[in-house]
């Protein structure tokens, strides 16, 4: 039975759990060498396509179209048509949600080490 009051941990745990979706698909599409690649070749600002993507490479057009599907569907690349052509840019904005996740963590992390060792100082006393 519903009181009618809401929980103010609930809505902060499916934000922090939706945080750590997006997150965690960034890292996913990052996990791969080749998607590293791309994006290191978009990085620069530039829209590039998909031909211009595979040039230098011992890749297929599929195979970068595959790769850059992964990069879009993680918000780090978005695609455009141009006529009969796609073409690719860099969205750092991801990359800076993630950093902004591991600092987050980080903090926690120290505070944590920071606790345990208060505990185990004030304990050999």
């Amino acid at each position: 039975m519903s009181t009618g009051r809401r929980n103010p941990g609930s809505a902060r745990s499916r934000n922090l759990n939706s945080a750590s979706t997006a997150q965690a698909g960034v890292f996913a599409a990052l996990g791969d060498e080749t998607r590293l690649a791309l994006l290191h070749r978009l990085c620069d600002g530039r829209e590039r396509s998909i031909a211009e993507l595979t040039e230098g490479t011992r890749l297929t057009r599929q195979a970068v179209t595959k790769h850059l599907r992964v990069l879009e569907r993680a918000r780090l690349v978005h695609g455009t048509r141009a006529g009969r052509e796609s073409r690719f840019r860099f969205d750092q904005q991801p990359v800076m949600e993630m950093r902004e996740y591991l600092e987050s963590v980080s903090r926690q992390w120290d505070q944590a080490l920071a606790r345990l060792k208060l505990l185990v100082e004030s304990d050999a006393d």
